[in-house]
């Protein structure tokens, strides 16, 4: 019979100085695990893997949580190599976002027609893919860059109305900057894809590993493709308007485990 093993758990104090521990609706969990038989666990939460490394003689697990999680005690599921088993509880706290409401004067960004539904219907399936995307390899950085200098013109997680109709709330960082402006991948990774895309514009997707995906919207130019390899700091674009947006910049977001959370929680507090 497999040993359940209920745990408790903290916030980890290592080497890893982001992403930040920050467990609530779109933040980020980092959670120190237990080597089971030997050797990191397979972590899932919410039925997704999620980013463990190791850590010298321990491991961590990164959990991104999604904005639509209520608050109140989750669990962290981990299976070992010959299936032992342990379960890690935490909690999510609460956390409000700011309301901001936007004009577009595209009105078929806002209320798209027959056409355009069945294009985003193909799209989003394309985007599910990159953005669900697991590859085994850990990420070659935990500490991001931002992918260019400039003002947040809006922050993670805003309740957003576009032209007075409710929409998702913002998941990602929109940095304001001119047409042209070179575009940074935050990460070494691998482009997993890009494209045109009906709201999201000229669209790269980076895979970095175990479920860590950086998505960069609204270029005027893409200048990578699926498949290539880039380096942490390598031009991958450059920053446009194009998609649904009411002026140039650049929509960064940053994903765990199919859950869009803040990529300030990644970055140097130096650079938030």
């Amino acid at each position: 019979m497999r040993l359940l093993i209920i745990l408790l758990c903290f916030a980890v104090e290592t080497a890893f100085a982001v992403p930040r521990h920050l467990p609530v609706p779109g933040g980020v969990a980092v959670l120190d695990v237990p080597m089971l038989d030997g050797a990191a666990p397979v972590a899932t939460y919410d039925g997704r893997r999620v980013l463990v490394m190791e850590d010298g003689d321990r491991c961590v697990a990164v959990v991104g949580i999604t904005l639509a999680t209520r608050p109140g005690e989750k669990s962290l599921e981990l299976e070992g190599v010959n299936g032992s088993r342990a379960r890690l509880n935490f909690t999510v706290g609460p956390k409000d976002y700011e309301t901001q409401r936007l004009t577009i004067t595209n009105k078929r960004k806002v209320d798209p027609n027959a056409e355009d539904l069945e294009r985003i219907g193909k799209e989003r399936k394309r985007i599910s893919a990159a953005l669900e995307r697991w590859s085994d390899a850990p990420p070659a950085e935990t500490t991001l860059l931002r992918p260019l200098d400039g003002p947040q013109s809006s922050p993670f997680g805003l309740r957003r109305f576009y032209n007075d109709q409710p929409r998702r709330p913002h998941s990602g960082q929109d940095i304001a900057a001119d047409t042209g402006t070179p575009i940074m991948a935050a990460g070494s990774g691998v482009v997993s894809e890009a494209g045109d895309f009906f709201f999201n514009g000229n669209t790269v997707f980076i895979d970095h590993g175990q479920g860590l995906v950086t998505m960069y919207c609204h270029m005027s130019e893409i200048l990578v493709e699926p498949g290539q390899p880039v380096r942490q700091g390598e031009t991958i674009g450059l920053v446009g308007a194009t998609g649904r947006v009411t002026g140039p910049h650049l929509h960064w977001s940053v994903t765990l485990n199919d859950a869009r959370v803040d990529p300030v929680l990644f970055l140097p507090p130096a650079t938030e």
